[in-house]
């Protein structure tokens, strides 16, 4: 956060100070009071079950300077009717005066967003200081939280952008216009909420329409609708992929034991080795996107490789842990679509070992396919695993497809009770679901 007085900040936002307009803020601003930094600013919304603003001497306390918020509070308060849209005023502004020497790189798909944001943050702070989404805090209140964590020593910005609605990411880009738009994919997730497939795109497209003119869209040669985002934008375009004309390809593609891969990686002018140290093959194709908007960034490709080698993923993306008693633990709890679940089982079919069970719940936002996705699913597992577990009634339909090898579990409880039971030394299991179902509590269990 580049410093502000609350006078600037109310000047920014259209609103008025409650206490003294002198008080600057310093570090970045926060929703929760708790992980509030000294000199930094609470955003308090006062919600339907939860008043922010009842925690403002928490924020004190842990050191914020200030609050924004839509009444005073014990803290000096930037006072505002609409905190979301202030928030992104002030975080629009912030990053309008650090232009000049920032790079701005957006990345959107149906899954892989975290993974490959995680991937590009390490390309991109191996060569300046970067500020990356932390997490999955890709929507319209994490988008300008990330944005507010750039200061001027910051050279490169990576932000995550999710939507589920069409108009979601164009908002975003209303924010900040990207320099670098990179679309992995156009799948099934929040299909529910979209209705289709083809609103998907669309929605995804938004962020190649919104980049800053000159702006490079990097986007993925090995899914049709993605490439045919070429149309949306007058500005320089890199692909990456498995396919030949991919300008960042993936070539001579194995796994080790553990399922982590290695793989080249080649362009016009260049070929380089890399090796992950993240499980599965898909993280191949995750890589060139993430060294495609490198180069586009102007990090060469043996710098991004380099970075690559040493990555690591936010928490609960494919976890590799090993158990007490020998088993181990892929833990992608975090959150679920059937694109990402039938990655992540054949992740799991990678991994050296015995026995193979994959403990899946329930895959939200699928709207009326969501049983045949589910049943689908679980099919695709069977032929991937010695055991299907599916838990909660919502998941049932995965049991049902994984046949003689699926079993239903009522709750995460029961599911953790019968692995308990059940894991022998070398055996390996896959725990994933969406967010709501909470999985990460078996997985904790386990461990």
């Amino acid at each position: 956060m580049i410093p502000l007085s609350l006078g600037e900040i109310a000047e920014v936002v259209g609103g008025t100070v409650a206490g003294d307009r002198a008080v600057t803020v310093t570090a970045p601003a926060v929703l929760d009071g708790r992980q509030a930094e000294p000199g930094g600013l609470f955003v308090a919304f006062a919600g339907e079950h939860v008043d922010g603003h009842r925690f403002a001497e928490q924020a004190s306390r842990a050191g914020a300077a200030a609050v924004l918020g839509s009444r005073p509070t014990p803290l000096p308060t930037v006072v505002v009717e609409d905190v979301r849209a202030a928030l992104q005023a002030l975080a629009a502004h912030v990053v309008a005066r650090l232009r000049r020497g920032l790079t701005v790189a957006a990345l959107t798909g149906s899954q892989g967003k975290t993974g490959t944001k995680d991937l590009l943050g390490s390309v991109l702070s191996g060569t300046a200081p970067t500020v990356a989404t932390i997490g999955s805090l890709n929507n319209e209140l994490g988008v300008p939280l990330t944005m507010l964590r750039a200061d001027e020593a910051t050279r490169f910005l990576a932000l995550e952008m999710g939507a589920r609605h069409v108009g979601d990411i164009a908002a975003l880009t209303g924010l900040v216009a990207p320099d670098i738009a990179v679309v992995l994919n156009v799948g099934q997730a929040h299909l529910g909420e979209f209705g289709s497939r083809a609103a998907i795109a669309r929605t995804k497209g938004e962020l190649v329409r919104g980049l800053a003119p000159g702006g490079t869209a990097v986007l993925n040669a090995d899914d049709p609708r993605v490439v045919a985002m070429r149309s949306l934008t007058d500005g320089p375009v890199l692909t990456f992929g498995r396919t030949e004309c991919a300008d960042v390809r993936v070539l001579d593609l194995a796994l080790d034991r553990l399922g982590r891969p290695s793989f080249r990686l080649r362009t016009a002018a260049a070929s380089v080795p890399v090796a992950l140290p993240l499980v599965g093959a898909h993280q191949a194709l995750n890589a060139s996107a993430a060294a495609a908007a490198g180069l586009a960034a102007g990090v060469p490709l043996d710098v991004a490789a380099a970075a690559l080698a040493t990555a690591a993923l936010s928490k609960w993306r494919l976890e590799l842990r090993d158990l007490a008693g020998g088993a181990t633990l892929l833990d992608d709890s975090y959150n679920a679509n059937p694109d990402s679940t039938r990655a992540a089982l054949d992740a799991l079919a990678a991994v050296e070992g015995g026995r193979r069970i994959a403990v899946l719940g329930e895959m939200r936002e699928l709207g009326d396919t969501g049983e045949a996705e589910h049943r689908a699913v679980g099919e695709y597992a069977a032929a991937r695993a010695d055991l299907v577990a599916a838990v909660g009634e919502a998941a049932r339909p995965i049991a049902e497809g994984a046949g003689k090898r699926g079993v239903v579990l009522a709750d995460n409880g029961a599911a953790a009770d019968w692995l308990r039971g059940l894991l022998a030394a070398g055996d390996v299991v896959l725990v994933k679901a969406s967010r709501g179902a909470n999985l990460d509590e078996v997985a904790a269990a386990l461990v």
